[in-house]
């Protein structure tokens, strides 16, 4: 079902439609869009393939909009089919996921990446301009969302009540939650099946209806707002900007209100998905502009652009993208260290909301820490990486950002600050240095048929979650508010919830700051050497399981040695788990037959005495691959 919420009119009005589920059958039949509604020619814009002039469509002709649903909801396949309606792309059974152009994506089955396209439809006899941006659902991609929707009057709310002529299917009962949970008129909704393509045409003809069309002035001064940026290594750095005011054409000079620096536009054009150059951009449309930056820095995401010489009050940017998981990347073998080098750069040209400081460590070598905006953030980019580059690496386990309150004014000279900011567990301080730890929360709601419930409150309890609201919006589906501390919720969290609710269960989270915990380091041990690279900070309750769980995968990854290895989790000096690997063992005894039980006994106390002085010379060597093996598998707790 996709829901339609028009914004900038003070109204909220609703499109929805019930999207498809797995099973494939006939097509449901909704009947005839209504009178009122006047037909509209369709496969319009290969008119304007050719050169585009886009003077032809005023302000009034313009509706910007986006595409906003949860993730695997189908806002990929019902963009799809607008393309084909409006001919934009042809209509061929290989159109699956035309605007997730990342490897990544269609791998996945996910929108990371928000992607432009405009269409160009016919309708009672004049041409509109229908601005399109598909935008991820994850949660870790709401940065992308915020970008996507400042360009925007209004959205497209998709919500997934399963294949209408299913047997499970309950249309009106989803009508009515939306009904209660948005103020949605049920009989706003609009029931199409975007997979099989019945009643899309409805789609647009309720965009052109319900969305207002852009507030701009085009005899203004040019003020562009920068929403996303891409960089291509050729043409350096291809901005993605909604025009508020004035027009934009090739050889104008520009000035960013955010760098001060001046530039000539090389070009400019609309995504139609591909790059389409056109002679100009109007106040109201949404396109590209290429004007030589050399890197992303230069168009900084929210920025204002303006015509030199004629400076404007700048647009209301973004706030900066906040990491919320940090880890260390190191490459599996250090000779390949400027090659990584090289792709994490052009990876995070295109990938702005990645933060990247230089690391290191003794026994993965020379690396970087990342700042990402969570866990599946974090695995797509290792994953473009390996697809994109070619590049191999290891990342060692995911940590928040905690924060100490140092004790002592010595120490706040010293750090010239009284709170400071850990990310790397290995840079934790010392409980005797600090007054108090604080640890991130998030403020996290979870929506679930009731059956659920009680196997979700359990889930969240054992996350040290602490319940603020319980909302029933109907009699099947219930609301659930937890404040979670971000370490508990950042690794599997979202797995094991979807896991409990057979994927029923929906969540997200917002910040909500710091608060006080009692958090302690825990150290790995290998023959009491410290493993720099397993350092974890963890909760005071949780230390003892998860140093044990720890403990006992390294036993399992590591080889065993010709003397044996004690594998510990530690706190300070007390030491809280132990396992152990045996070492290789010769049969000293073999040659032995018969004789006095003092020979046999001398044998191996040599023996004893010989792997005793291998352990204390012996270094015991960590293969990647059990690090990899281990920090792979550190989520389940």
């Amino acid at each position: 079902m996709w829901t339609l919420v028009s914004r900038g009119w003070g109204c909220a009005r609703t499109l929805a439609r019930w999207a498809t589920g797995a099973a494939l059958g006939p097509a449901p039949s909704f009947g005839a869009a209504p009178e009122s509604w006047p037909t509209c020619r369709l496969y319009s814009s290969a008119e304007f393939k050719e050169k585009l002039d886009m003077s032809r469509f005023p302000v009034e002709n313009i509706r910007n909009f986006s595409i906003v649903a949860h993730v695997d909801h189908g806002k990929s396949t019902l963009a799809d089919r607008l393309l084909e309606l409006t001919g934009t792309i042809d209509k061929t059974k290989n159109n699956k996921q035309v605007l997730d152009k990342l490897q990544v994506e269609r791998e996945r089955g996910i929108t990371v990446k928000a992607q432009t396209a405009s269409l160009f439809h016919n309708c009672e006899g004049k041409q509109y301009l229908l601005n399109l941006i598909d935008t991820p659902g994850h949660v870790d991609f709401s940065y992308e969302v915020s970008r996507s929707l400042s360009a925007c009057q209004g959205v497209l709310l998709v919500v997934d009540a399963n294949e209408i002529d299913l047997k499970n299917a309950d249309p009106e009962r989803v009508e009515n939650q939306i009904e209660k949970v948005f103020d949605i008129p049920s009989d706003e909704c609009i029931k199409i099946s975007a997979k099989l393509g019945t009643n899309v045409e409805s789609v647009l003809q309720a965009v052109i209806e319900r969305i207002p069309p852009p507030k701009v002035h085009r005899k203004n001064p040019l003020r562009a707002l920068v929403f996303d940026s891409t960089f291509d290594q050729y043409r350096g750095v291809i901005a993605n900007v909604a025009l508020f005011d004035g027009v934009v054409s090739k050889g104008d000079k520009i000035v960013s209100a955010h760098t001060q620096k001046t530039y000539e536009v090389n070009e400019v054009g609309v995504l139609n998905p591909n790059e389409q150059p056109t002679h100009k951009l109007y106040a109201g449309q949404v396109g590209y502009l290429i004007a030589g930056m050399k890197n992303v820095t230069e168009a900084q995401i929210g920025d204002t652009l303006y015509l030199h010489k004629q400076p404007v009050e700048p647009l209301p940017g973004f706030k900066s993208a906040k990491p919320m998981v940090f880890a260390g990347m190191y490459p599996v073998d250090q000779s390949e260290y400027n090659n990584l080098k090289s792709a994490i750069e052009k990876l995070t040209l295109n990938d702005s909301s990645v933060t990247v400081h230089r690391d290191s460590s003794l026994a993965l070598g020379a690396g970087w820490r990342l700042g990402f905006l969570g866990l599946l953030h974090m695995e797509v980019f290792n994953q473009r990486l390996e697809l994109e580059y070619n590049a191999s690496v290891i990342l060692t386990t995911p940590t928040v950002p905690y924060k100490a309150v140092l004790s002592s004014s010595k120490l706040i000279k010293e750090y010239r600050e009284k709170e400071i900011t850990i990310i790397n567990p290995a840079q934790f301080p010392d409980k005797s240095k600090v007054t108090e730890y604080l640890e991130p929360v998030v403020l996290g709601t979870i929506i679930t048929p009731d059956e659920y419930t009680g196997k979700i409150m359990m889930l969240c309890e054992a996350r040290r979650a602490v319940q603020k609201n319980m909302i029933f919006i109907d009699q099947n589906r219930v609301m659930l508010k937890y404040l979670f501390p971000l370490n508990e919720i950042v690794v599997d969290f979202y797995d094991s919830l979807k896991s409990l609710s057979s994927g029923y269960a929906s969540f997200d989270y917002e910040d909500a700051g710091y608060q006080t915990a009692e958090l302690v380091k825990m150290d790995i041990l290998l023959n009491g050497n410290n493993v720099e690279e397993l350092v974890t900070v963890v909760h005071k309750d949780k230390a003892h399981s998860i140093g044990k769980a720890i403990c006992e995968r390294l036993k399992d990854s590591l080889p065993r040695q010709l003397f044996e290895i004690a594998i510990q989790a530690a706190i300070g000096s007390k030491i809280i788990a132990r396992e152990t690997v045996k070492a290789y063992r010769k049969n000293v005894l073999a040659k032995c037959y018969g004789g006095d039980i003092t020979r046999k006994m001398k044998l191996l106390k040599r023996q004893a005495e010989g792997k005793k002085k291998l352990r204390k010379i012996g270094n015991v060597e960590v293969p990647k691959d059990a690090f990899i093996k281990v920090l792979k598998t550190q989520s389940s707790k």
